[in-house]
């Protein structure tokens, strides 16, 4: 892996930037690992993570998807369940699913609440927590519209959050997709990011962009796309 990620790296200038389809043509072409890798992009924000009136997050639906489908459980009770169902949950349950969490068994990718069972997850919240599973409602994953929820999260539906250290991580795609297509999703992923400017944050506010494969190098893309 050293010496691919090696030859990967001498095709990408460290110090410089690229145009935004430049640099999506360089990461498919330094994704030379044997699986389809994850395209993700990385946001460096000038806000303070710190300060709670400072954080980006919200949701966006990339009109390509990310590649692969997300298994989604459901914790809701009786028409609901049903709405989930129609949907195409994975996973659907109640005090069952909250038994399951419980002792860790935790088969699914994202998991989507209604309100009014909210209460119940308190129990596992710190199982839920620390894997970024606990629903949220910025996040659209505590929710009565149910069906929606699940089909947007199907397609392609995805959360953009800074960490701790002021960062957004968001897969836009895969190595396979067609350059236009990665193109697409970042434009619309960063047109969202740009929106959801804190108020309160004073001076630039996107700092870098990047861009990686899974196994690939980072490459920094201008800001002006």
């Amino acid at each position: 892996m050293g010496k691919r990620l090696n030859e990967a790296e001498k095709l990408v200038d460290k110090n410089g930037t690229y145009k935004l389809l430049e640099a999506v043509a360089l990461v498919k072409e330094t994704a030379t690992a044997k699986f389809d890798e994850t395209i993700e992009i990385h946001i460096k924000l000038g806000s303070d993570p710190k300060r709670s009136d400072q954080m980006v997050r919200g949701t966006i639906s990339l009109p390509h998807g990310i590649g692969r489908t997300r298994k989604i459980a459901v914790l809701a009770k009786g028409e609901k369940q049903k709405e989930a169902e129609a949907a195409g949950a994975d996973i659907i349950g109640s005090d069952d699913l909250i038994e399951d969490i419980s002792k860790g068994k935790l088969v699914f990718d994202v998991l989507v609440a209604t309100p009014d069972v909210m209460k119940d997850l308190s129990m596992v919240a710190k199982i839920l927590g620390p894997k970024g599973l606990m629903p949220n409602p910025k996040s659209g994953t505590v929710t009565f519209e149910i069906g929606r929820a699940v089909e947007e999260l199907k397609k392609g539906r995805v959360e953009y959050k800074n960490d701790s250290f002021g960062i957004i991580h968001v897969p836009v795609g895969k190595a396979s997709f067609e350059k236009e297509k990665l193109e697409d999703n970042i434009k619309i992923l960063l047109e969202a990011v740009v929106k959801a400017k804190p108020s309160s944050l004073k001076g630039q506010y996107i700092k870098s962009i990047s861009i990686s494969s899974t196994m690939g190098p980072g490459i920094f893309v201008e800001q002006k796309i």
